[in-house]
């Protein structure tokens, strides 16, 4: 039976891969710092009071290994996101990095042979999807992470993929610098408005596309360590706004700010050993 660990399991991404995981008969174990199920509730619904459940802080080593004993590999999500590091660099790299060789520290305790973890295309910085050169601390974080991985590929055998998700958007996403689509669309149709608080062009992946990468990469076999960008249609803000009011006729969204230090269209990658990774459109089917 295959048992995946999903660390910072509790939020938005986490809920959707328990749900991709799930629907392939997987077993599933949650390691988070919170014990509040109301996000994976509103995605997975009773299955959220199912899921077996260890709280903990990623920071803590000794509980990281603990949780991912007798587990078969580890999905890796547990992260303070773009703003939040910059706020507070050193919690962030606590958090980030430390956290992340906590997570490899107790595959490697554990005889866990295969890490997924969450990169960023945060990796690349605003100019191109093909060079990393990271401008915020979030992006040196999760470049630092990749490096890592590779080295315990080297150093201990452990099997590892990074995916580095674009704008993700869907239901149940709340917080982080490009959640204002998704919170565009969840105020749309409560009648309310809301300003986006980016601009310019970003590609956008919808979740569960990223929750079926993640799954096929904690659960298929493979070798080395890899890192692959996720990314979907390559989207300007305004136009995203006129597909939510093409849904919503009238909706009261509009946007402010500059772009998103991230380069749109991330190039793309070898992405082969995922198998076939679905990509949905934006806008609707007629």
């Amino acid at each position: 039976m295959t048992r995946v660990l999903v660390t910072g399991g509790a939020g938005f991404l986490g809920g959707w891969i328990l749900k991709a995981l799930k629907a392939q008969a997987h077993e599933v174990r949650i390691f988070d710092r919170t014990s509040d199920r109301r996000i994976l509730r509103e995605i997975v619904g009773d299955e959220a009071e199912q899921v077996e459940w260890h709280q903990g802080d990623i920071a803590d080593a000794e509980a990281v290994k603990a949780a991912a004993s007798n587990c078969t590999s580890i999905v890796h999500l547990a992260a303070l996101l773009t703003p939040a590091c910059k706020n507070d660099p050193v919690l962030g790299a606590t958090v980030n990095l430390i956290g992340t060789l906590n997570v490899f520290e107790a595959a490697k305790a554990n005889a866990i042979g295969r890490v997924a973890y969450a990169s960023s295309a945060a990796v690349f910085g605003p100019d191109d999807g093909l060079t990393p050169y990271p401008v915020t601390q979030y992006g040196a974080f999760k470049l630092a992470c990749e490096g890592s991985a590779r080295a315990y590929w080297y150093d201990a055998g452990i099997a590892s993929i990074g995916l580095r998700p674009t704008v993700v958007y869907g239901p149940g996403r709340e917080s982080g610098l490009t959640a204002g689509p998704t919170l565009a669309c969840r105020e749309a149709v409560r009648g309310n408005s809301y300003t986006i608080g980016y601009s310019g062009p970003q590609d956008m992946i919808f979740v569960a596309d990223v929750a079926a990468a993640f799954a096929a990469a904690a659960t298929r076999f493979y070798e080395g360590a890899h890192a692959f960008s996720l990314g979907g249609a390559c989207e300007n803000v305004p136009d995203v706004i006129q597909a939510i009011r093409s849904e919503i006729p009238g909706a009261k969204i509009d946007f402010t700010g500059e772009a998103v230090p991230m380069a749109p269209n991330i190039a793309a990658t070898d992405n082969k050993r995922l198998g076939v990774v679905t990509l949905t459109g934006l806008q609707l089917p007629a």
